[in-house]
């Protein structure tokens, strides 16, 4: 799919994060169609901004699909139960068995609200016997073909991928900045909004393990940092293409089921 131009910069489509404070820093969202990276140590809630943006996105009609690769989907679907989201309003769809796809796929098209699509990869993994994890590319093609029939077949808008660590482990690249680009190339040719979970070491220099940086149009960066005796959870725009950012480093709160972003450029008032 070919970029296009805009003639204004309003005209740009933006897509909101629902973090509030946080979409005023990126001129009202992220960008339709760009590719960003979502990185963090563990426990900075990268899952979770992700999963809030499909849920919210789903409520005004979109859908997104949402590829795990480790957790499972129950698991998923629990924490953002604890979260406070009512699946009630949206139309939440689980693919654990490709025999079944076509069914999934038919309640996402006969279904007028949104949906949040959540794909289930261990358990299809458990399902495809036959592809050995050493072919490294026998499985990369199983996840690019799910993707590109969902693409096809529904509305889907969205796309969320956890994780990129778990990818490369799974496919086992030989030449991975090389691959890596590929698959940058594959999603934007996809025309979706995707969102690129990617794990760090806490005190990492780099925002990927490979060339992930450089390829994304934009870095969301979370982190955990102790203040005073406790841990703040923070974020910042570390690039976004295409936006004025506002790169404050801002603390970052879940309360009462909502993302909030503050005090940024400034100490939280702990």
């Amino acid at each position: 799919m070919v970029e296009q131009i805009v003639a204004r910069k309003e005209d740009i489509k933006r897509i909101k994060t629902y973090i509030e404070g946080f979409d005023e820093a990126l001129q009202g969202g992220v960008p339709q169609r760009h590719i960003t990276l979502v990185t963090g140590s563990a426990g900075t809630m990268k899952s979770s901004l992700c999963l809030n943006i499909l849920y919210n996105e789903a409520l005004h009609g979109v859908t997104g699909l949402y590829l795990s690769l480790e957790q499972s989907h129950a698991s998923l679907i629990n924490h953002m139960i604890n979260m406070g989201y009512d699946f009630s309003k949206v139309n939440l769809v689980i693919i654990k068995d490709l025999s079944k796809i076509q069914a999934s796929i038919a309640s996402i098209k006969n279904n007028k609200a949104g949906s949040l699509v959540l794909v289930d990869v261990a358990c299809i993994r458990k399902e495809i016997k036959e592809v050995k994890i050493d072919e490294n590319r026998s499985w990369l093609n199983v996840l690019k073909n799910i993707v590109m029939k969902i693409k096809a077949e529904t509305p889907c808008e969205l796309f969320i991928l956890d994780s990129l660590k778990a990818l490369y482990v799974l496919s086992k690249f030989q030449n991975p900045r090389i691959e890596l680009f590929y698959i940058f190339e594959f999603l934007r040719d996809m025309d979706l909004t995707t969102f690129l979970i990617s794990e760090i070491p806490p005190n990492a220099e780099k925002y990927g393990e490979y060339d992930e940086d450089f390829l994304a149009d934009g870095i969301i960066h979370l982190r955990l940092t102790p203040f005073r005796r406790n841990i703040v959870r923070e974020i910042s725009v570390v690039k976004m293409r295409t936006t004025e950012c506002n790169n404050d480093v801002f603390s970052l709160e879940f309360k009462n089921g909502k993302f909030k972003a503050l005090y940024g450029g400034q100490n939280p008032l702990l």
